[in-house]
């Protein structure tokens, strides 16, 4: 059988990664897969990994099927290499093989341990051709998260912010609301709604009391995370009044009085006192104890003191930037990024661009860092 043109194959793995996407916000920690099952041209199965511990990918499609003689010759398309270990679910590439395919096409293998080309190997044992590396940029870029929490053990980092054309945050005398649109705002909910914490300053919440959580509810009830070094936080703050509602975590220092530690816990927050009274180390700190609380994706909404802390410590892997247009002027109206910043130019985190596009009027621009050059995630 000659191979399919690439242009085709692409075609279809961006199918297959389009699905995947969907299942953001849904399946973590498990990656993000989707799979799509060609016979002489025509889709006769497709499907994405829908939540955790569901159905995997290959098995969804393989539900979508409806004629089973459509499986014998077919061409598979999956963004991860399928499992080949017992988990939540059981091993995907027996049912790929079970199916009789002639070839599987796979965007990325995983170097996960209990996988690291297992599923491949067993493939071919079956005399089933196997292509790896299609649209495998893409695939590593839609699962960079995943791919952090192997090789780093932290969770990834977002950062967001509104601003004025002119860079503010605010004016000098503290307003803020609002700089961005509707349009803006609501599309920041969703955001928060696919996360798995919120992290703001103390000085962001005596500002603006924010509730931070999603609305309407997204997948996930992010945890609120707020960075306190004394744990003075008010009593009555919203966050802290519906600590017994939506899951908060309070950020202290080492030298927080434990009189302040105490009142916060007897609200129904947790408290993590960091062993340091630095900021940088608060913020590897706290993102280590995300992790081990296997966080995925965590939200960084500010203020400039806090987006400058995650900066220092080498911790904001993607920004979402809402630019309203306005001018705000004012030599003491604060930036998105504070902290002391960087001396040199050639030292500034240099950011890859995803998109631009206009919101009612608003620019909302998403960058990160470049994708890593290695790849592997866990699946449950």
């Amino acid at each position: 059988m000659a191979r399919m043109p690439l242009a085709e194959e692409q075609r279809w793995m961006n199918r297959a990664l389009e699905l995947a996407a969907r299942g953001r916000g849904r399946v973590e920690p498990n990656p993000l897969v989707g799979c799509v099952i060609v016979r002489e041209g025509r889709v006769v199965g497709e499907g994405w990994h829908q939540r955790f511990g569901g159905p995997h990918a290959e098995r969804e499609a393989l539900q979508q099927v409806e004629n089973a003689e459509d499986l014998r010759g077919a061409t598979w398309f999956v963004t991860l290499e399928p499992c080949s270990h017992h988990g939540k679910t059981p091993p995907c590439v027996e049912s790929v093989i079970a199916s009789q395919p002639t070839e599987v096409v796979i965007a990325m293998s995983d170097p996960y341990p209990e996988v690291d080309g297992r599923g491949i190997a067993q493939l071919e044992a079956a005399n089933i051709t196997v292509r790896t590396s299609v649209c495998e940029d893409a695939a590593r870029r839609l699962n960079s998260p995943y791919l952090k929490r192997l090789f780093k053990r932290r969770p990834w980092v977002i950062a967001k912010w509104a601003m004025s054309l002119d860079g503010k945050i605010s004016t000098r005398t503290g307003e803020s609301r609002w700089i961005s649109n509707p349009t803006s705002r609501r599309l920041s909910h969703e955001i928060r709604g696919k996360v798995d914490a919120i992290v703001v300053g103390k000085g962001t919440v005596i500002r603006d009391d924010p509730l931070l959580t999603a609305r309407p509810a997204g997948p996930r009830v992010a945890r609120r995370v707020v960075f306190d070094r004394e744990a003075t936080l008010p009593s009555d703050c919203q966050v802290l009044c519906t600590a017994r509602e939506f899951p908060v975590l309070l950020v202290c220092g080492a030298n927080a009085p434990m009189s302040n530690v105490d009142r916060v816990r007897s609200l129904g927050a947790e408290v993590l006192c960091c062993q340091s009274d630095d900021a940088v180390q608060m913020v590897l700190q706290c993102l280590d104890h995300l992790y081990d609380q296997q966080a995925t994706n965590v939200l960084v909404e500010g203020g400039g003191e806090l987006h400058g802390s995650f900066l220092a410590a080498g911790e904001i892997d993607e920004v979402h930037v809402f630019i309203g247009p306005k001018l705000i002027g004012g030599q003491s109206a604060p930036g998105p990024v504070g902290g002391v910043g960087f001396a040199a130019l050639a030292d500034a985190w240099q950011v890859e661009s995803d998109s631009l596009q206009l919101l009612d009027g608003d620019a909302y621009f998403i960058g990160r860092r470049p994708p890593p050059k290695k790849s592997s995630t866990k699946r449950g």
